[in-house]
């Protein structure tokens, strides 16, 4: 599907195959010198011929084409190894480019998933599916231009600024056009779904650096948010206010859980209410179980952080606590 959102802007819709998510927002923006191409897809063949068709339909030539990507996840930056040519530049930032380049914090991230309490077969399991999605940076990375918050990137007749909103990624960058107050969201914000907010090391505070991002562009003149997935929506402020609730609430239930007492990650997720379709903990996908179980320890970490949980390392794992027992 191709939407015209503003003269010579277009967003198509890239699916993305066994997913809950379902479909990537993919941005286009035409212009007589440069077109520019706001996040990309999966690298997998039905991307790349749903990208390909778009951008036919459009009559936009990869060769005329560059890239900015609002964060590292591969749904969002994997199809790029792809589609760039010999001419192509991909604007992404420092910090996600570090993550993906550096070998140690792929150890770092495996070594943690095992202290979670998930089984081995599911870690396991995951890991392999990881694997699969993992794309090559190495392919792009000499052609990127690293951008940082509030550098201006022309495309057409659009000026934008980079927002930097860690906390779905600790890099994740947001465009802002503030004269025609759109704001290009990623996965910061979405509408219809929660962005995922996980934490898979001990040293992060994935879900404060998330309220801190939402915090910063509250104030922002926005008309239109054009998120990574689902709809495009007008009301920024009143979605902004429904994310901190729900996390919030989030952390309220985390906390309410720890009253039964001291438990891992992993048990603390499978307490946890989630949207999805399962009669157990037991019979989540793998996936989900991953996602569920690092949203949880997201939260756990900011509980501990304010001082309301403790947490210590038994037999391989971390149990977490309420602080004041």
């Amino acid at each position: 599907m191709i939407e015209e959102i503003a003269d010579s802007f277009f967003r198509v819709e890239i699916p993305l195959p066994k997913n809950p998510l379902r479909s990537l927002n993919s941005y286009v923006i035409k212009s007589q010198d440069r077109h520019l191409i706001i996040d990309t897809g999966f690298d997998l063949p039905e991307c790349f011929d749903a990208m390909k068709e778009g951008l036919k339909r459009l009559d936009v030539r990869l060769e005329e084409s560059d890239f900015f990507i609002t964060h590292m996840h591969s749904d969002h930056a994997g199809l790029v190894t792809r589609l760039i040519t010999d001419t192509s530049r991909v604007y992404f930032n420092k910090t996600d480019a570090a993550v993906l380049t550096n070998l140690n914090v792929q150890k770092e991230l495996n070594s943690f998933i095992r202290m979670s309490g998930l089984t081995d077969d599911v870690v396991d399991a995951m890991i392999r599916i990881r694997s699969r999605f993992r794309y090559n940076i190495n392919a792009w990375i000499n052609k990127v231009i690293f951008v940082k918050a509030g550098d201006m990137l022309q495309a057409g007749d659009y000026t934008f600024r980079c927002i930097e909103t860690p906390g779905h990624t600790m890099g994740h960058t947001c465009l802002y056009e503030p004269d025609r107050k759109i704001l290009i969201s990623g996965d910061h914000i979405l509408y219809d779904i929660t962005p995922n907010i996980t934490c898979w090391t001990d040293s992060e505070n994935r879900l404060k650096e998330y309220i801190a991002s939402l915090d910063r562009v509250y104030d922002m003149d926005v008309d239109l948010v054009l998120p990574g997935h689902r709809s495009v929506f007008t009301d920024f402020k009143g979605r902004i206010t429904e994310l901190k609730r729900h996390h919030e609430k989030r952390a309220s239930d985390v906390a309410f859980i720890l009253e039964d007492g001291p438990q891992n990650v992993a048990q603390v997720a499978a307490k946890m209410k989630w949207e999805i379709k399962c009669e157990s903990w037991e019979s989540f996908p793998v996936a989900q179980k991953w996602f569920a179980t690092g949203e949880a320890m997201a939260h756990l970490r900011y509980l501990e952080e304010e001082g309301t949980v403790a947490v210590k390392r038994s037999n391989g794992s971390l149990l977490f606590d309420l602080a004041d027992r």
